[in-house]
């Protein structure tokens, strides 16, 4: 496979080192845009930027293939007015300067996958979310992705597809990611439903999540808005049940979680809203989920076997993405 040159912004978040080693690994030129102070130690091709003005750091979006635009401060906080000013802020002006910087270019990236989020539609317990007849929900969070969406729609760039990334919650290996928080309950006796367990959990495995990115980056017809998230979402009672593996777990209920939520400086939304997304646009173009169901997913991902047939099914699909 040629060698690409993929510009990621945001690079040095949990999802960011993923995004930026997947890329290495398939033997692409991959350089970083960091807010941080630049480790070139640890990756030898970050750059500064500030993600508010242009700089020399535009000069790396020229004969780019790929732009992966992933910055934008965590949302797993209060919700405070000068968080939320933060939030708003560190994605809506980096958006609006990347698209700025592109506009620039002689040669400008082919295409720009641009983070949003699944938590843009509706709380959802009745039915499917997905492009087409998914509806918008409203409040703090789902307004900052439609202002996010907005600013990568608003950018003049004819010459460069735009995908807006509606992804999931990434489930990935290690302790400082999403998975992580939710095995540090089950481990604690602390993982049985949360609040009434009803609520649904769109979620995508790590894996999915990058062969999904480079799907989207060769598949020349999806653009908008695109759902990442595995196709089965299912109830918080038995996403919590599965990561348990048969072991008892306490129960929280809401007002036990809002009690939480407050000392620990997170909000309880991330927990209780039921995203009940399915990625169609994804399915429709062809696209073959390594792990489509939260069990296979969460025993790979706790280093449990599979059976053996899904374990072919796995290591054939898997073959393509390592020999790429």
């Amino acid at each position: 496979m040629q060698t690409r040159k993929i510009v990621i912004a945001g690079g040095n978040g949990y999802l960011g080192r993923l995004v930026s080693r997947h890329f290495l690994d398939k033997g692409d030129q991959v350089t970083v845009l960091t807010r941080q102070t630049a480790d070139t130690d640890s990756h030898p091709s970050q750059i500064h930027w500030d993600g508010l003005t242009l700089g020399s750091w535009a000069l790396t979006l020229e004969k780019a293939d790929v732009l992966i635009n992933l910055a934008g401060r965590s949302v797993n906080c209060r919700y405070t007015g000068g968080n939320r000013r933060a939030i708003y802020d560190s994605r809506l002006q980096s958006t609006a300067i990347l698209g700025e910087a592109i506009a620039a270019c002689v040669h400008p990236p082919k295409v720009w996958l641009q983070s949003s989020s699944a938590t843009i539609y509706r709380h959802a317990e009745d039915r499917e979310m997905d492009e087409a007849t998914g509806e918008i929900g409203t409040g703090f969070s789902v307004d900052v992705c439609q202002k996010w969406e907005a600013t990568l729609a608003a950018a003049k760039t004819p010459l460069t597809r735009k995908v807006a990334l509606r992804s999931a919650m990434v489930m990935g290996p290690g302790n400082d990611g999403v998975f992580g928080a939710f095995h540090r309950l089950a481990r604690l006796k602390l993982g049985g439903t949360l609040g009434h367990g009803h609520q649904f959990v769109s979620w995508v495995h790590y894996l999915d999540f990058l062969r999904a990115l480079d799907w989207i980056s060769e598949f020349s017809s999806l653009t908008g808005a695109v759902n990442l998230a595995a196709p089965n979402p299912l109830p918080n009672r038995d996403f919590m049940r599965v990561l348990r593996q048969g072991k008892r777990g306490l129960p929280s209920h809401r007002w036990m979680l809002e009690i939480g939520a407050f000392f620990l400086r997170t909000e309880t939304e991330l927990l209780l809203k039921s995203r009940r997304v399915i990625p169609v646009k994804l399915l429709q173009s062809g696209f073959v989920f390594l792990h489509p169901h939260w069990e296979t997913a969460a025993r790979d991902l706790l280093g449990l076997p599979l059976h053996p047939l899904l374990q072919d099914r796995f290591d054939a699909l898997h073959a393509p993405l390592r020999l790429g």
